[in-house]
């Protein structure tokens, strides 16, 4: 299984927002949607950044209530990891595990195309495992 599966059963739908966001209202985006990250892009809709529940925590223990009047590009996480469709599983939950995240943005040919989390990750590989048991399951049973 590769990132394009996960895609593919998730659906690509991507939700965004914009530099200029403020910290209250990447907030409740995130509520409002029941996810943990935000991807922002320019208008042009270009890649510029991640802002993750985590982000806002960092804020708010760093700047108190005043957080929330900052922008999303105060608080963006910019040097951002990605991967690509073809990806595969093992490879995705590698990188996430080694780098500490929890969200990658899925570029294809530079282009965004996707936003996996390490749920969605999780979430594939049980199912693999599920469907590789059921299938030893047959086998014995029709052996």
């Amino acid at each position: 299984m590769n990132v394009a599966g996960i895609l593919k059963t998730k659906g690509a739908n991507v939700i965004t927002a914009v530099p200029s966001d403020s910290i209250a209202d990447i907030s409740n985006i995130l509520g409002t949607n029941k996810i943990g990250a935000v991807l922002i892009v320019d208008r042009s809709g270009n890649l510029r950044g991640v802002v993750s529940e985590r982000d806002i925590v960092r804020g708010l223990s760093e700047c108190g209530s005043d957080c929330l009047d900052q922008t999303a590009e105060d608080l963006m996480t910019s040097d951002l990891i990605t991967t690509t469709p073809s990806e595969t599983i093992d490879n995705v939950m590698s990188l996430m595990t080694g780098k500490r995240i929890r969200h990658l943005p899925v570029l294809d040919e530079g282009r965004l195309s996707g936003f996996i989390s390490i749920g969605d990750v999780v979430k594939s590989r049980m199912d693999e495992v599920e469907r590789e048991a059921a299938a030893m399951r047959d086998y014995i049973a029709t052996g």
